[in-house]
């Protein structure tokens, strides 16, 4: 058997190839009229499975950056700045997928000018995004890990992100509630920062009036951070396991089985603190609230616990390889089936026209999707390319 530590890495690629194909599936129905039911996201306060997808992706990056930290002796300013360099990059290729493919297909005014029309474009472009919130949420992350090092201080931290968070939410929140649609201070700041047109428009009040509120804005980076952290945390317990074991030979077959133990624990205790916060602070994924990090965190690390017992410790890894094929180039997945949606829709395709007619035919589609993507993950993993920033 290989070092815990190595067979996990295994075990955290499937994790995050399971997250990038649940991701295609309900990033791309059919039809968004006619979404299937179970992948539809909570209407505000609740937790579906699909409302579990953007922290687990958030939570392998916090696992995979403990990997990455651990082949380094001491953090010096250039591991600052690679930190820094990468939440940039992520948070600029966010934005590039916003603005793809890079001009108005759809003049708002076709009576008028290129110009006038683009102009009018970029003004109504969103700023932040899913991958946006990814690079601010890694800097601060990776920075707070880097710094504190140890794990009591690092969880310290975590606590006061989530504090300061949730007294900013409730001090500076106003009627009908602080973590209510209408009444959160997050998405003032939104409009304060990045003004009506560059901010996202999707969730609606009571009367069925668009709100403008952005569930990627900057605030709720603070707690992104700490799911991120939750995975750091992880990983450097895998990591420490796997270092003891290895210093001690007759523990090397109980290693596997001890740590993930350990997980699932901390999974169980994560979700209990969740359900009980919950009483003052709901489970909220447009706010990022206090308990949506336990709540998330909890699941994912019962997930990877699973993943690693049947992968490391039953030696069951074949059956998912197509997910570790998925995993091996997770950011590549999320930008492909980005740019594939935006190239061929000004073209002419339309799925809603032959796969929006009903809930199963939009089901269908998604799992289409998924399966071109799959396809161009396999061809990058056979050729062996990884595509990092």
């Amino acid at each position: 058997m290989t070092s815990t530590a190595t067979k996990r890495y295994v075990s955290l690629d499937v994790l995050r190839g399971i997250t990038v194909a649940f991701m295609c599936i309900v990033n791309n129905p059919g039809s968004w009229s006619h979404i299937f039911p179970p992948l539809e996201h909570a209407p505000w306060v609740g937790c579906t499975p699909t409302d579990l997808v953007y922290p687990f992706f958030l939570f392998c990056a916090g696992c995979a950056m403990a990997f990455s930290f651990s082949k380094q002796e001491a953090a010096s300013k250039l591991t600052y700045w690679k930190v820094i360099r990468r939440g940039i990059l992520i948070f600029i290729v966010g934005l590039l997928c916003n603005l793809y493919p890079f001009f108005p297909t759809s003049p708002h005014d076709p009576s008028a000018s290129f110009g006038s029309n683009y102009m009018y474009w970029l003004a109504h472009k969103r700023i932040f995004g899913v991958l946006q919130r990814i690079g601010i949420s890694y800097m601060i992350a990776g920075v707070i890990a880097l710094w504190l090092k140890k794990p009591g201080k690092i969880m310290i931290a975590m606590g006061v992100l989530m504090t300061v968070y949730t007294l900013i939410l409730v001090i500076f929140g106003t009627d009908p509630g602080p973590f209510t649609l209408e009444g959160n201070i997050s998405g003032k700041i939104d409009l304060a920062l990045l003004g009506d047109s560059h901010v996202y428009h999707g969730y609606q009040n009571a009367d069925g009036v668009a709100v403008a509120f952005d569930p990627e804005g900057p605030l709720g980076s603070m707690t992104g951070a700490c799911t991120a952290l939750l995975g750091y945390l992880i990983g450097s317990l895998i990591i420490r396991s796997g270092r003891r074991y290895a210093a001690d030979s007759s523990l090397v077959q109980s290693s596997p089985v001890g740590t993930i133990t350990r997980i699932m624990v901390y999974g169980c205790l994560s979700l209990g603190l969740a359900m009980i916060l919950s009483i003052w602070v709901p489970i909220c994924k447009a706010l990022w609230s206090a308990s949506y990090v336990l709540y998330a965190g909890g699941w994912a690390m019962l997930a990877l616990g699973f993943l690693a017992y049947w992968i490391d410790v039953r030696g069951y890894e074949k059956p998912f390889t197509p997910f570790k094929i998925m995993g091996t180039n997770a950011l590549t997945a999320f930008v492909m089936s980005a740019v594939l949606v935006k190239t061929w829709s000004p073209l002419g395709f339309n799925q809603a026209k032959w796969f929006g007619a009903n809930e199963y035919l939009s089901l269908l589609w998604a799992l289409i999707f998924a399966f071109i993507i799959f396809c161009i993950q396999w061809v990058l993993y056979k050729k062996k390319i990884i595509i990092k920033l």
